[in-house]
């Protein structure tokens, strides 16, 4: 019938978001947290990164950005979707753009807070301190038993007030 299950959702958002993790987000994110460490312009500290790490260290935490891109991109998906089919009584009620608005924000939220852990993990491992962590499961370990859970969720405030902003714009 064409209808998405919620899993499925979720799905469709994780291949998304793995596959925007590992061409884009992964690199690019690696450079800016390194050059906002370094006080480095975005040129300069990818020769850096590259020069000190080889090519490799542009990809530094990448499982860890694709498990934070890929659950934000599958939460937003299902959140979203799941607004969307009971705003719109399956949709037989358009949808209008006030509704879109609050679906965007309400799924930014969501999908905020439901993986701001992995990108925690993903900072840290992309960070200028990186070399303290064996893994992404020993970021993990490490974090939880050195900070407690809250630390899993420094900085998210900051972060919604970026993302929900665009979803409702997207």
């Amino acid at each position: 019938d064409g209808k998405l299950t919620l899993g499925k959702n979720f799905v469709a958002g994780l291949g998304a978001g793995v596959s925007e993790a590992l061409i884009i987000v992964a690199p690019v994110e690696t450079v800016k947290t390194k050059c906002i460490e370094l006080n480095k312009s975005f040129l300069s500290g990818m020769k850096y990164i590259i020069q000190t790490e080889g090519v490799s260290g542009i990809y530094k935490g990448v499982t860890a950005t694709a498990l934070k891109q890929g659950s934000n991109m599958g939460l937003r998906f299902m959140w979203f979707n799941k607004y969307k089919e009971i705003i719109t009584k399956d949709g037989e009620k358009k949808m209008t753009p006030l509704m879109g608005l609050f679906g965007g924000m309400s799924a930014g939220c969501f999908s905020t807070l439901g993986n701001n852990p992995f990108d925690v993990i993903k900072t840290r491992l992309q960070g200028t301190n990186a070399s303290k962590y064996a893994s992404t499961y020993d970021c993990f370990q490490q974090i939880l038993r050195n900070e407690g859970v809250s630390a899993f969720y420094v900085g998210v405030v900051p972060r919604m007030g970026r993302v929900v902003p665009g979803q409702v714009i997207t």
